[in-house]
């Protein structure tokens, strides 16, 4: 359980058909996040998402603040499934918190990764596009995808834009 701030502990007298977290150590231990950056993050979920978890509807709904010009439900489906990672149609705070650790404080690896998974739809191992296709074999590797990544100027430095964000 989350421990070290009584208004957390507080907060995480949760009724059983709420989602309990795992405890911050562990969190601590599996993510890039200080305990209290943790804290300040649990927060902010539990604002947004009272139960723990949050539904793909509801999701949608949070990105669609963030980015009020256009329809972004198409994108945020995709990044909800990348933060599910268990497919269960479901986000935890530990779903949440190890994907925003990635995208915020990963490796350039870690962060080409987690993007290749957000486009791998179906979770085969694979995407399709012709410019990212080095072999031409109609369908693009993790490999591929990386060095493809890794020789785009503009994608390299799109990596380190949310660095120092928290």
């Amino acid at each position: 359980m989350l421990n070290g701030n009584d208004s957390v502990e507080d907060e995480l007298e949760l009724s059983t058909v709420r989602h309990r977290p795992e405890g911050l150590e562990q969190l601590e231990a599996q993510t890039r996040f200080s305990r209290k950056e943790l804290q300040i993050l649990y927060r902010g979920f539990k604002n947004e998402c009272p139960s723990g978890i949050v539904n793909e509807d509801t999701f949608k709904d949070i990105y669609a603040q963030f980015f009020p010009q256009g329809d972004a439900s198409t994108y945020a489906h995709f990044l909800f499934n990348a933060f599910d990672t268990d497919h269960n149609g479901s986000v935890s705070f530990e779903d949440f918190v190890m994907g925003l650790s990635i995208l915020l404080r990963g490796t350039i690896q870690e962060k080409l990764n987690w993007a290749f998974n957000l486009y791998d739809i179906n979770k085969d191992g694979y995407i399709t596009k012709e410019k990212m296709d080095k072999n031409k074999d109609g369908v693009v590797t993790i490999d591929e995808f990386i060095d493809c990544c890794q020789n785009d100027e503009n994608i390299m430095r799109s990596m380190h834009l949310f660095e120092n964000v928290l």
